[in-house]
């Protein structure tokens, strides 16, 4: 595996560019992002990106509803 680091900027609407990676076409990649941004997490802002993202559109179909409350048992946490 060869690790290549490219820096770039966001653009106004938050997306980015890479261009001209020096890799070969076709060649399979993974994108690690590390943020330079402040750690203040957005909860609302995060929830409302996955909930529009496309790549979790399989948990709409009811084949993934495989767990009901009848398929475990309850418990109680005991605290001393």
């Amino acid at each position: 595996m060869k690790a290549i680091e490219l820096r770039t900027r966001t653009k106004k609407d938050g997306s980015i560019r890479i261009s001209n990676s020096g890799l070969k076409e076709g060649v399979a990649v993974r994108i690690l992002f590390l943020s330079e941004e402040e750690e203040n997490f957005d909860e609302k802002r995060y929830l409302e990106s996955i909930t529009r993202n496309q790549a979790f559109d399989f948990l709409n179909d009811p084949a993934e509803d495989i767990y009901s409350k009848k398929d475990g048992k309850s418990f109680q946490i005991a605290f001393p």
